[in-house]
């Protein structure tokens, strides 16, 4: 009988979920390439074949962390309110922090980093809410810098999710929290010229 294969899709899938479900949940020193092929029920030769080893299924898990919450905020449609669509993109990061819990810690919770501050890439998940931000600079909707606004509002809704996750709020308090402090901190960053309006609206849902 010849040896079971070690580098097919099902092998890999099983490796990146085990790795997903360890680097959210335990500290990266104790995710070893051995624990990583015991728990997928697999040898370690098969990280080295199917990744290069340890630091390549890391990356593995992070790029595919990085192209799910570009996917999803990619998705939100442009509008002629700049405001509306910042709202709406972060309510598609929230929805995805929510849905996809594992992936965000990953992205997030210090194993692997995504520094919004950086080269912005095709893919990068910040393009989105870049391009909403310079729209509404352009329309003299915000005042300030496109970077520093852009941080604000991740700061923002990374401490929002982060504590949602973490079962800080029930059902409706996080939704509550979640629309006030949004609008607020979008609120912040806007021309007087549409500060007293904007306290008069909502957020889009």
């Amino acid at each position: 009988m010849g040896r079971p294969r070690t580098n097919d899709e099902t092998v890999k899938e099983r490796l990146v979920a085990c790795a997903i479900e360890m680097l959210a949940t335990r500290p990266r020193e104790s995710v070893t390439v051995r624990a990583l092929a015991a728990a997928a029920g697999t040898s370690t030769t098969a990280v080295y074949s199917l990744f290069g080893g340890k630091d390549g299924l890391i990356g593995e898990v992070r790029n595919r962390a990085v192209a799910g919450l570009f996917q999803e905020v990619a998705a939100v449609p442009t509008s002629a309110d700049p405001l509306a669509d910042l709202c709406a993109l972060a309510a598609a990061y929230r929805r995805w922090g929510r849905e996809h819990s594992h992936l965000y810690a990953v992205l997030f919770g210090g194993v692997q980093s995504f520094d919004p501050s950086g080269a912005v890439g095709a893919s990068d998940p910040v393009r989105p809410l870049l391009a909403a931000i310079d729209r509404g600079l352009a329309e003299s909707v915000l005042a300030g810098e496109a970077t520093s606004i852009a941080l604000s509002v991740w700061v923002t809704l990374h401490g929002l999710v982060t504590l949602e996750l973490a079962g800080a709020f029930d059902a409706a308090t996080a939704e509550a929290t979640f629309r006030s402090t949004i609008h607020a901190a979008l609120r912040g960053w806007t021309t007087p010229a549409v500060f007293s309006g904007l306290r008069r609206t909502e957020p889009a849902r």
